[in-house]
């Protein structure tokens, strides 16, 4: 195993016959501190993930107030119901849920910034190799979707129309 570079590898990448330090010990850690930083970008995926599946309940249960009163006032509660009383409700219910959604993709991409400024300290100091850039989270792609399902709820409530 010696220190030369394989053919087409440039000096962003370590070959993978190049030893980290050229240690064996030095190589192993290498690989148990790049695994450990994909785990703890999974992490924050699955912390995405639980914020969609919260701002997804509160987001579908504001507009399922919203409607359900909607309809029930106009056949049977007119009286009884106050005027904007189910929008208001099911409205805050929506809007925080958009909310809750907005401050976890930003904790989420505050988290993933961090991790790569620190693997990208971690590869110029020459402890780990860098041959894998984080990917796009597919999290992030259904948190935006949601985002804007959410933010067409809340247009729906205010204005009482839309593609609801």
């Amino acid at each position: 195993m010696g220190d030369q570079q394989r053919p087409g590898m440039g000096d962003e990448e370590m070959a993978y016959d190049q030893l980290v330090g050229d240690d064996i010990s030095s190589e192993l850690s290498s690989n148990r501190t790049a695994l450990s930083l994909f785990r703890t970008e999974m992490s924050s995926d699955r912390t995405l993930m639980s914020v969609i599946r919260t701002s997804l309940s509160l987001i579908g249960f504001g507009f399922t107030i919203f409607s359900f009163f909607h309809m029930l006032k106009q056949d049977f509660l007119a009286a009884n119901v106050a005027e904007n009383a189910p929008a208001r409700f099911g409205g805050a219910l929506v809007g925080l849920g958009v909310v809750l959604l907005l401050l976890g993709m930003i904790n989420h991409v505050r988290s993933v910034l961090q991790l790569r400024h620190r693997r990208d300290r971690l590869f110029e100091l020459g402890l780990i190799r860098h041959v894998s850039r984080f990917r796009v989270s597919t999290v992030m792609i259904v948190a935006i979707a949601l985002l804007a399902i959410g933010l067409l709820a809340i247009v729906a409530i205010a204005f009482r129309e839309g593609p609801f």
